[in-house]
């Protein structure tokens, strides 16, 4: 049988018909069950069965298609049926109820509800196992943050004070208020101090072990994250680290922040009056003040030190961790106190953190330290994650 399809022209045409109306069958029990009105409501005008070329059926008027009813009261789906059209594969419910375009198997198993609750799943899943990944970085950040802000119980908590302040406290003159003139390692050495402080703060990091690349001295220096640390070195140290176009080494990062390459074009990496700006943050902290001396020919500004609790309580914590609390074991140490250590002896003026104990003790803090830093810092690298800068930076200063 083939049905054409007309046009709602032909529709109107046909509906406006001056054509006998037939009689009415009852209400069957279908369409009672349906909700339709019957013949309690007022019919519309019927449409004669037009005969189609290849012999088609009836065609429901337009109040039947909006209803679903026939005007004489029998469900579209049944009048379709005697009427030669296709039935729907969802008959429609009561009055009022919705009719779901999903299949009756799919409704019963929970249709597209069950669906779209598992793809919700599915995209909490995923996202879960993105956080896991995520999870590392940030409990090694959150750790080197701990490790910053953790001091020893009989620490001041009013003072913070980075390596390189350290450093350079320890190697000042009380009452002089200036370091050694023979010392000429300090200035490599507070270099090494701020690759450290930068690594403990989460900032640089060496990259990954790999197969050409295992040795601490060849493995470069990777910028972590450039945030601000509020030290004007650190912070100039990071511009100068994430505007290289190759990353570097430990070992030449020590010697561009120094100034001493022989590559002009790398002469701008070069920090200039660290001394007197790490100075100066040590006088804005109430722990050194400012005067100038004459020396014969020119004039000098020193930095005596007006705190001298600040740089005691330093010493005892280094001669402690040599003596009562000492631990044998470089990992079991407090990573700042083992970056302070290597930076102290590199910088020459571990001698300074000694000279008042008395001569066993002193012998014994000397030897304890001597077997620390002779160890191997590639073989302990290994050992402990997260202090590899220190070790690094240990490694360059004893290749140079």
């Amino acid at each position: 049988m083939i049905f054409k399809v007309l046009s709602p022209q032909t529709v109107l045409r046909l509906h406006s018909r001056e054509l006998p109306r037939p009689a009415a069958p009852s209400p069957s029990s279908a369409c009672k069950a349906a909700g339709c009105r019957g013949e309690s409501e007022p019919a519309a005008p019927p449409l004669a069965p037009p005969s189609s070329p290849g012999g088609g059926g009836a065609v429901p008027t337009p109040a039947a298609l909006i209803g679903g009813c026939r005007p004489g009261g029998l469900p579209f789906a049944v009048a379709a049926g005697r009427a030669g059209f296709p039935e729907r594969r969802n008959p429609p419910g009561p009055a009022g109820s919705f009719s779901s375009p999903w299949p009756r198997s799919s409704i019963a198993e929970g249709g597209p509800e069950r669906e779209m609750t598992t793809l919700t799943h599915r995209g909490r899943r995923a996202e879960a196992r993105r956080n896991s990944d995520k999870k590392p970085d940030s409990e090694e950040d959150a750790a080197a943050d701990r490790d910053l802000n953790d001091d020893d119980p009989g620490d001041f908590k009013d003072i913070r004070l980075t390596l390189m302040e350290e450093v350079l406290l320890l190697g000042l003159k009380d009452k002089e208020g200036y370091t050694s003139f023979w010392n000429d390692c300090i200035s490599s050495g507070l270099r090494g101090g701020i690759l450290i402080e930068l690594a403990l703060r989460g900032r640089i990091r060496l990259e990954p072990l790999s197969i050409r690349r295992k040795r601490l001295l060849e493995r470069k220096v990777l910028l972590k994250s450039d945030a601000p640390t509020g030290d004007v070195l650190l912070d100039e140290t990071l511009r100068h680290i994430k505007a290289t176009e190759s990353a570097e080494t430990v070992q030449t990062w020590i010697e561009l922040l120094t100034g001493e390459t022989w590559n002009p074009f790398k002469l701008q990496y070069q920090l200039r009056n660290v001394r007197e700006r790490i100075a100066k943050a040590l006088v804005e902290k109430g722990i050194l003040t400012t005067e100038k001396q004459n020396f014969l020919l020119f004039d000098m500004t020193t930095h005596p030190v007006s705190n001298a609790t600040e740089k005691q309580r330093l010493v005892k914590k280094l001669q402690e961790s040599m003596l009562e609390r000492w631990v044998n074991d470089p990992h079991r140490m407090e990573r700042r106190t083992l970056a302070l250590l290597v930076l102290a002896h590199s910088s020459d003026v571990l001698e300074n953190v000694f000279a008042s104990l008395a001569d066993d003790k002193y012998n014994v803090a000397m030897n304890r330290t001597k077997d620390l830093l002779d160890m191997d810092p590639e073989v302990e690298a290994a050992k402990a994650r997260g202090a590899e800068m220190i070790w690094a930076v240990l490694a360059a200063f004893n290749k140079s």
